[in-house]
Parts: C-alpha cells; sequence; structure tokens
C-alpha cells in the first residue's frame, strides 16, 4: 500500500527530529503531517519516562525548526506544533503496541464484532504480526484483531 504524501513527510520530519530529542533526553512518539481547514499542521509528539513539559517541547521545537527550514522539503507553509502524546496516546506504531502489553487500553473497530461492539476497553495482552489480542477486565473474555481492523487503539492512562 503506497504512502500518503502526509506520511512520507512526516517519516522524513521523524528522521530528523530523532536525533534532536534525543540530544534533550525525550523520544519522538509519532509525527503528523495533516491538513485541517485550509491550515497544515506538522505535529510531532514526544515523551519520555516521567512525561514532557514545555521545557521539553519548547528545546525539541527550537532544534528542528531551523533544520526544517534548512532541508526546505515541505512546499507548503505549515504550522509546527511539538507536545506531549497525552494520557490518551494513540498507539500506531508497533513499537507503542510492544510497550502497551500489559496495560489498559481503548480499541475503536472500523466495523463491530457481534457480541463486542465497535468501541471497548480491556488489557492488552500480546501484539504480534500486525495482531493485538485484548482481554476484557473480568478476565473471561479475550479477542483478538488485526491493528488494519482498528479505527484507533488509544492507552488508557488515567490511573498514572
Amino acid at each position: 500500500m503506497a504512502q500518503s504524501k502526509g506520511a512520507n513527510i512526516a517519516e522524513s520530519v521523524k528522521a530528523i527530529a530523532e536525533p534532536i530529542a534525543e540530544s534533550f533526553g525525550v523520544r519522538i512518539w509519532d509525527v503528523r503531517f495533516l491538513k485541517e481547514g485550509a491550515e497544515w499542521y506538522l505535529r510531532i509528539f514526544i515523551d519520555k519516562d516521567g512525561g514532557v513539559d514545555i521545557n521539553d517541547c519548547e528545546n525539541v521545537s527550537r532544534g528542528v525548526d531551523p533544520l526544517l527550514d534548512e532541508k526546505d522539503f515541505i512546499s507548503q507553509n505549515y504550522i509546527l506544533e511539538v507536545s506531549s502524546p497525552g494520557l490518551e496516546r494513540e498507539l500506531v506504531r508497533d513499537e507503542h503496541f510492544e510497550e502497551y502489553v500489559g496495560k489498559d487500553i481503548k480499541v475503536r473497530l472500523i466495523r463491530p464484532i457481534e457480541g463486542l461492539g465497535k468501541e471497548f476497553c480491556g488489557v492488552l495482552k500480546a501484539f504480534a504480526d500486525g495482531e493485538l489480542t485484548v482481554e476484557d477486565y473480568s478476565g473471561e473474555n479475550q479477542v483478538t484483531v488485526s491493528k488494519k481492523d482498528t479505527a484507533w487503539v488509544k492507552a488508557d492512562d488515567f490511573d498514572i
């Protein structure tokens, strides 16, 4: 499947931003380049153990911005935003799912599963080969779904 232009730009930005983020003790969680209304946004989500603060976001933004200007590979005018992925962070990359095995997640499916519906919560018990296994909170039921059949999967970290 071909990647969209926004996804290609996001991957290029991630490659530029990762060493800068690491130099400030944070990691890149995700990068998104998308249009909302008339505006283009380049969103870089950063994270670290214990969470990020405004100084982390500012440091990464100030480090990445001049390099993006220098490389000049984004033809659209855009707004650069650097932030935390938040408590309900969306799990997108395989490494996100691997990191969240054993933790609470929320899942929204593209199409409902009979007896389960379209949206459910539980503990991510396993992730392998693009499939996630989620156990309900009672521990009595498990379902395995393909990552590509999900509309989104989010961390459910409200007990932090």
